[in-house]
């Protein structure tokens, strides 16, 4: 498919027609060719997760419910006890393929909720029910979006200069995004909106998905380096900075794509004001803060090799590649949830939303 088309609301994730199988794009070959990929095993939907073939907080737990679904008819005809046990079994595994997005444990215990509520329902009838509960968080996440766009977009003014990191766009959850939400929501309703987007060593997601999207939409957006951020601001082009989050602590610490604490430093330095953007999912309410979220580390070849035609590093050189980092609450200004915005004191306001 031309990657030319139009595309700013993808339909990224959804069921196959027979809802035996979770269709998506493969993440993994934008923004050169647009591929769906067709997944129906449990090996494939693992690995669709832990290659980036679907990838996003909001994205990965709307696919896991999927997934938890479409694996579950398989077992229809088992008694119940051993559906069950092959549910909670296949949650653990796909939990298991990237530790760090709650959004992934989140939606996998939703359905394995709605598989155990019941035990004396008719194991099919039990498979019908999860799949209404993996269409509803689907929908949830369509409604979240579109109400932390709208919060987002009254933080903004015609013209201003946002800077992101990473890809926290259409392509990460169902709708307008959570970090771009407020752009693509303000490009329908013609506001016009600058994006400096970090490139985002070393999967390029801002370069591959987040200019990608922009550029879909219209929006008028800047590729710039990584380490090109502090120039941006320094120039006075950046008036605020809008992320993504995978965890957010109990404390206000989010969990976000590597480089993205090194952001929220360079606009405290500049004194423009940081923003968090996702659904309250997101929130882990277990994880008092940021030390006490557990880290994915990727492979060193992600650094090595990856999107070179040769290896531009020693072959044996050792690597430390974490995918993500922790952002201090004390550098957001923020989070901007489907429920309103939430200021400092963290601690004290976020506990009003649980």
């Amino acid at each position: 498919m031309d990657t030319n088309e139009k595309m700013i609301h993808p339909d990224n994730i959804k069921l196959s027609a027979d809802e035996n199988a979770v269709v998506i794009i493969d993440q993994t070959q934008l923004p050169g060719r647009l591929a769906f990929l067709t997944l129906s095993e449990r090996q494939d939907c693992f690995d669709a997760i832990k290659k980036l073939q679907v990838r996003g907080a909001p994205a990965i737990g709307i696919f896991a419910g999927y997934a938890m679904y479409i694996l579950a008819k398989q077992w229809k005809d088992l008694p119940y006890e051993a559906f069950l046990e092959n549910v909670r079994e296949l949650g653990s595994y796909l939990v298991s393929s990237r530790p760090t997005a709650v959004n992934l444990s989140w939606a996998v215990q939703r359905l394995i909720d709605a598989a155990g509520a019941d035990p004396e329902m008719p194991v099919g009838d039990i498979v019908l029910r999860m799949g209404a509960e993996a269409k509803a968080i689907h929908n949830e996440d369509m409604e979240m979006c579109l109400k932390i766009a709208e919060h987002g977009l009254s933080l903004c003014k015609e013209g201003e200069g946002i800077l992101t990191h990473c890809n926290a766009g259409p392509l990460a959850t169902s709708r307008y995004g959570t970090a771009l939400g407020p752009v693509m929501l303000g490009k329908e309703r013609g506001m016009n909106l600058r994006v400096y987007a970090d490139e985002t060593r070393p999967l390029l997601h801002g370069a591959r998905l987040t200019a990608y999207e922009l550029c879909q939409a219209g929006v008028d957006v800047t590729l710039i380096c990584d380490n090109m951020a502090s120039v941006v601001m320094k120039n006075g082009w950046v008036d605020k900075v809008f992320v993504g989050c995978d965890r957010i602590a109990a404390n206000g610490d989010t969990a976000n794509k590597i480089g993205t604490s090194g952001v929220a430093i360079l606009a405290g330095y500049y004194h423009i004001p940081f923003y968090v953007l996702g659904p309250t999912s997101t929130i882990d309410f277990d994880t008092p803060a940021g030390k006490d979220i557990v880290i994915e580390q990727r492979d060193p070849d992600e650094i090595r090799t990856m999107w070179y035609e040769k290896p531009m590093a020693p072959p044996d050189v050792k690597c430390y590649n974490p995918s993500f980092d922790i952002t201090d609450h004390s550098l957001i200004a923020g989070i901007i949830t489907e429920k309103g915005i939430i200021r400092p004191p963290f601690e004290e306001n976020l506990l009003k939303l649980k």
